[in-house]
């Protein structure tokens, strides 16, 4: 019996020429990654809609809860 290694998949990731020559950083490529996931945004709209509701959690307790200062 012989065991072979799969090559793992390579992925590409694409940015419109426009976003990727006014990107000034990495993070801000990231950022256009983000808003273009429709996952993130409908995360993002349950928890503003949260915090309009007042049922956003406190910063001061948030911040406890990730250990920042």
């Amino acid at each position: 019996m012989t065991l072979t290694k799969k090559k793992p998949k390579s992925e590409a990731v694409t940015f419109p020429l426009s976003v990727f020559e006014t990107a000034d950083t990495k993070e801000d490529l990231e950022d256009w990654l983000l808003s273009q996931n429709p996952k993130f945004i409908k995360k993002m709209r349950k928890a503003r809609q949260e915090d309009i509701h007042g049922n956003g959690k406190d910063w001061q307790v948030l911040k406890e809860e990730l250990c920042i200062e």
